[in-house]
C-alpha cells in the first residue's frame, strides 16, 4: 500500500492521498475540501486546478499522469469505481463521493460573497443556460461563457487572454476527458483564475440538459446505472468494456509503482 500525505503531494490539506492507476487521489470530505478551495480566493491564496477522477478519467488521462502530479493540481474521487479500486488496492474506501455536480454548488453556498465564474465548453447554448442557473438559483456572477465548438475555435489564440480579462474567481472547463485536463494543464501558468475545474458534464446538469439521479440512487452509489439508463448508446462501453480497462490500469500501476 502506498500512502503519502497530502502535503507531500502538493495539496493544501492534511488528508491522505491514495495512489490509484498512477494518480494521487485526495481522500477527503466535501466540507473541508470546499473550505480549502475557498482559502485560495484570499490574497496570496495561490492557484488550484481540480480534476474529478472517475473510471473514464483514469483510463483516458494516462498520457497526462506526470503533469497531473504538479503541486497546483488536486485530484478527487468521483464514482463507485474509484471506491472499489481503493478497496482492492489499499483496503480502504474514500470518505465520500466527490463530484463537480455537488462540489460547485457547495462552493457557491459556502462562499461569503458571490463568486465570479467563467464557463468554457459544452454545446452551443448549454453554457448560457448553465450561467442562468448559477445566477438565478445560486446567486453567483457569470463573467464569461464560451462553448466548446465554434466559439472556442474562433477565440483559439486569444482565449486565455479573454478569460483573464474577465477576472473570474472560478473557471469551469467542460470539454470531456482528456481534452479538458490537457487544455487546463497546458494553459495553467497563463490562467490567472485562482480556481479552475475540469468538470465534464457539469454544464449539462446545471443547464437542465441532463438529469441527476434521485437522492436515494446517489446514496446507494448507483448513479452510474441511472445515467446508463438515460444514455445507453454513449455510456454502455464506458460502464462495460472500459471498466475492465480501468481495473487493469490500476493493477498494472500498482505493480509498476507500488501504488
Amino acid at each position: 500500500m502506498s500512502l503519502v500525505s497530502a502535503e507531500e503531494a502538493g495539496v493544501a490539506s492534511q488528508d491522505e492521498v491514495l495512489w490509484l492507476g498512477g494518480y494521487p487521489i485526495l481522500r477527503t470530505r466535501l466540507a473541508p475540501f470546499v473550505a480549502t478551495l475557498l482559502a485560495c480566493l484570499e490574497p496570496g491564496g495561490g492557484r488550484r486546478r481540480v480534476f474529478f477522477a472517475n473510471t473514464n478519467f483514469v483510463v483516458e488521462c494516462r498520457g497526462l499522469r506526470e503533469p497531473l502530479q504538479d503541486p497546483s493540481v488536486t485530484i478527487v474521487n468521483d464514482g463507485i469505481g474509484l471506491d472499489l479500486a481503493a478497496m482492492m488496492i489499499h483496503r480502504q474506501r474514500f470518505f465520500e463521493n466527490l463530484n463537480g455536480t455537488d462540489l460547485i454548488p457547495s462552493l457557491c453556498r459556502h462562499s461569503s460573497r458571490p463568486l465570479r465564474f467563467f464557463l468554457l465548453g459544452g454545446k452551443p447554448g448549454i453554457g448560457d443556460a448553465a450561467a442562468a442557473t448559477l445566477r438565478d438559483s445560486l446567486g453567483q456572477e457569470v463573467v464569461g461563457v464560451c462553448d466548446g465548438y465554434g466559439q472556442m475555435r474562433a477565440e483559439a489564440g486569444r482565449l486565455v487572454e479573454t478569460i483573464n480579462a474577465a477576472r473570474p474567481d472560478v473557471l469551469l472547463v467542460a470539454l470531456g476527458n482528456p481534452i479538458q485536463e490537457r487544455w487546463l494543464l497546458e494553459h495553467s501558468d497563463q490562467l490567472e483564475a485562482p480556481l479552475a475545474f475540469g468538470v465534464g458534464a457539469l454544464l449539462d446538469f446545471l443547464s437542465g440538459n441532463a438529469r441527476r439521479a434521485p437522492g436515494w440512487v446517489q446514496r446507494i452509489h448507483m448513479e452510474w446505472a441511472f445515467r446508463l439508463m438515460l444514455e445507453p448508446r454513449r455510456l454502455l462501453k464506458r460502464y462495460s468494456v472500459d471498466l475492465f480497462t480501468f481495473f487493469g490500469v490500476c493493477i498494472r500501476a500498482r505493480h509498476i509503482t507500488g501504488a
